[in-house]
Formats: C-alpha cells, sequence, structure tokens
C-alpha cells in the first residue's frame, strides 16, 4: 500500500511539474524550462525533478506531449461532439478559439510559442513537434474529407486547402488578440471560417447562428 502511495505522489508531482512546464514554454519557449525555475515555481527541489527526467530534453519531449494531451482534451474531443460535417468542423475552430479566449495557457498557444525555436534545428524535440502538428493538421483535413463525403461540402473542395486555411486562422488569432485587435480577433476569426464554410457548403442553412 505505501509502495502504491508513493507512485501516486510521484504521478501527481509529474503532473504538476509538467503543467507547469508547458504554461511556461507558452511563454518562454521550451529553452526557459531550466531546472532552477521549474523548481522555484513548483516548489520542489532540483534532485526531484532527476527522479523524474534524466535531462532537459527528455523533459521537453514529455512537455510536448503533455500539451498534445490537453490540446485533444479541450480542443479536439468536445468538437467530437457535434454532428460529423460542417458543423464538427466549424466546432472544432470554435473550441480552438475557446481555449485562446479563456486564456488557458498564459502565453496563448504552447505550439505556436515553441515552433520557431525549433524550426531549423533537428533533434528529437523538433521531430516530435512535427508529428504533433502533423497530427493536428491531419485532423482538419480528416473532417474536411468526411464533410465532402457526406455532401456537406461541394465535391470539388481540397481538404489539404481548406484544412490549411482554417489552421492559418487559427494561428492567427495568438498574435492578433494580444498585440493588435484583442477580443475582437476571435469574432474575426470565427466569422472568417463560418463565411468560408458556407459558401462551400451546398446547405449553408446547416450553419446558422445560435
Amino acid at each position: 500500500m505505501e509502495q502504491d502511495g508513493r507512485r501516486l505522489r510521484g504521478m501527481r508531482s509529474r503532473e504538476t511539474i509538467l503543467r507547469q512546464a508547458v504554461e511556461l514554454a507558452s511563454v518562454e519557449g521550451l529553452d526557459g524550462l531550466s531546472l532552477g525555475r521549474l523548481a522555484a515555481v513548483t516548489n520542489l527541489s532540483k534532485s526531484g525533478f532527476f527522479a523524474h527526467w534524466r535531462d532537459k530534453e527528455q523533459l521537453q519531449l514529455e512537455a510536448v506531449e503533455w500539451a498534445a494531451r490537453q490540446w485533444t482534451e479541450h480542443i479536439v474531443q468536445p468538437a467530437l461532439h457535434a454532428p460529423a460535417g460542417v458543423r464538427r468542423l466549424l466546432a472544432l475552430h470554435e473550441a480552438r478559439l475557446r481555449f485562446y479566449g479563456d486564456a488557458v495557457l498564459p502565453g496563448g498557444c504552447f505550439f505556436f510559442a515553441v515552433q520557431a525555436e525549433f524550426d531549423d534545428r533537428p533533434g528529437a524535440v523538433r521531430d516530435r513537434l512535427v508529428s504533433a502538428m502533423r497530427e493536428w493538421q491531419g485532423f482538419i483535413r480528416h473532417l474536411v474529407a468526411e464533410a465532402v463525403t457526406l455532401g456537406e461540402l461541394a465535391e470539388n473542395v481540397d481538404p489539404a486547402q481548406l484544412a490549411y486555411e482554417i489552421d492559418a486562422l487559427g494561428q492567427m488569432v495568438i498574435i492578433h488578440s494580444r498585440l493588435h485587435d484583442g477580443p475582437a480577433a476571435l469574432v474575426h476569426a470565427r466569422d472568417a471560417v463560418l463565411q468560408r464554410l458556407r459558401a462551400l457548403c451546398p446547405d449553408p442553412t446547416l450553419l446558422t447562428e445560435d
């Protein structure tokens, strides 16, 4: 029983550290994840970190995994409750905007913050970031293709192109909402995707306003 208790405490400690790591990285990037800084934020000793991670790269890799899981829980899973087709596509975009609008992360978006750090730096962390981004974009393409198959998007819609547009509008929100337009950026980004989907949908009444 005591061993199980220690294991549970260790898991909770690990989750706490990773949550704080992702929050810090959303502001300062993954290079800002020094053991000293994280120790201060989590009130743990530096030696305690080595019980969980052998080096900084392993911590960075697990931070990416934690951020990907958080993205799935806050954005992907809620969207899946919407009906398949254009409504699910819009729900996915709205969940992303809600994630930003609710300030789940202090820096807005973990992946946006760290991709510029590693786009020209080969290694395991870059490889995992590339994989995560491909999975995300692939998921959007899948939803677009599904909507085409269901007849809710025109047959000539290119899933890769539309997925790119939706993702790009989501990314632009991060910059504009924090440096330029504020909350208006969220409205503009939602309306842009809504209008795009309506223009491509044979039955635009599927996307009525609430």
